[in-house]
């Protein structure tokens, strides 16, 4: 029989955890033939990533795997081989206590948050007792072999490569987003949280020596940048130009498109975790929005990943890329910074693809969950 895997997701912020979850799901049913059920308790924030989604369906399939919508109360369910609750969503006590009654024995795993700092290695992998003495063991995606890896379809790299290699597959995408590329530009995506720092930015590249591009798909982000143009509420198909600086607003679009996006443009801002992780695989320069935590635990999460990142970049492009990302998390002026990055150029560009391969020579998420599943029994 086929091993049976549950994922639990409580969608909370900016399509994130679903994000990650629905990435998860799609590639364990797809290339390693396990049956996946994905429990969701916000199919209005599943259909923005699936349209052709049913947000009323009590249960559905999708790509292959079965779309759950998760009740309130909870509906009793036989568990599955492998239970996975999402950076730390409460399981329901009644589908905990099936867990426990179960006569096979079942792997419960908490996917955490994605982490460069230290002190992932060590706890990756570490079990909890529980009062009802079932096991539950911590998973920590990274960046390093120590960890649990990155999320990364198994031929991602090789269908980006051919697609940025083919310049008439590009234009071909981007028109189909209602982008007309503009001949010698340098193109830019911007997904980000609210920033008040974007305004220096887009002061700097409106009064760059290179036309910019600057595709904005529909997000947080768009209200800062309407104070900075001036004009009315933007939506989608809306083109703007200041200077050196031409902005189209782009829709809402799924996963794969995204993933097309950070492929086509030479430099992309990404926020979050799940648009930061794939903006590694498109290996272009990237400028990352992480999420804000109190107490300032998010600096400790950016410096972490920097203090990796920078590994092999000279110390001019090492300082110009630290100080772009901490300016930019900051909020602060951006224009020097900026700057400081176009001195650097090439060297971040050769760096991101080397990055990028660096990471695509350790195993997946995915494959390392279902080894540590295999490993287990």
């Amino acid at each position: 029989m086929r091993v049976t895997w549950d994922i639990f997701c409580s969608v909370v912020d900016n399509y994130g955890d679903i994000g990650v979850t629905w990435r998860l799901a799609r590639q364990l049913a797809g290339e390693h033939d396990v049956t996946v059920r994905l429990w969701l308790d916000d199919l209005d924030a599943f259909t923005r990533l699936c349209p052709q989604a049913d947000r009323q369906a009590v249960q559905q399939s999708q790509q292959g795997v079965e779309v759950r919508q998760w009740p309130r109360p909870w509906q009793p369910v036989e568990p599955a081989d492998v239970v996975i609750e999402a950076f730390a969503c409460e399981l329901p006590a009644v589908y905990v206590a099936a867990m426990a009654a179960r006569p096979q024995k079942v792997l419960w795993l908490n996917l955490e948050y994605l982490s460069a700092e230290g002190w992932v290695e060590g706890c990756h992998g570490l079990p909890s007792l529980q009062s009802n003495g079932l096991q539950k063991f911590f998973f920590f995606p990274g960046f390093t072999a120590g960890s649990g890896g990155l999320l990364r379809e198994r031929d991602l790299l090789d269908q980006r490569r051919a697609f940025q290699a083919d310049s008439l597959a590009c234009e071909a995408f981007l028109q189909g987003l209602g982008v007309e590329p503009i001949a010698g530009a340098r193109r830019v995506s911007l997904f980000a949280y609210e920033n008040r720092g974007l305004a220096s930015w887009l002061d700097a590249l409106a009064a760059g020596l290179h036309v910019t591009q600057l595709l904005v798909p529909e997000g947080r982000i768009l209200a800062d940048l309407q104070v900075w143009l001036g004009c009315a509420a933007l939506v989608a198909g809306d083109r703007q130009q200041r200077g050196q600086l031409h902005i189209q607003v782009l829709p809402f679009v799924e996963q794969e498109q995204y993933d097309r996006l950070l492929w086509s443009c030479d430099f992309n801002a990404v926020r979050g975790e799940d648009s930061f992780v794939r903006a590694q695989w498109a290996g272009r320069p990237l400028l990352w929005h992480i999420y804000w935590q109190d107490e300032g635990a998010h600096w400790d999460k950016l410096e972490a990943f920097l203090a990796l990142y920078i590994v092999g970049l000279s110390p001019a492009a090492s300082a110009a890329l630290e100080g772009l990302w901490r300016a930019w998390n900051a909020g602060e002026t951006m224009g020097a910074s900026w700057h400081a990055v176009q001195q650097v150029w090439p060297e971040l560009a050769e760096h991101a693809e080397r990055w990028c391969l660096q990471q695509a020579s350790q195993a997946d998420l995915a494959a390392a969950l279902v080894e540590f599943y295999l490993n287990w029994l």
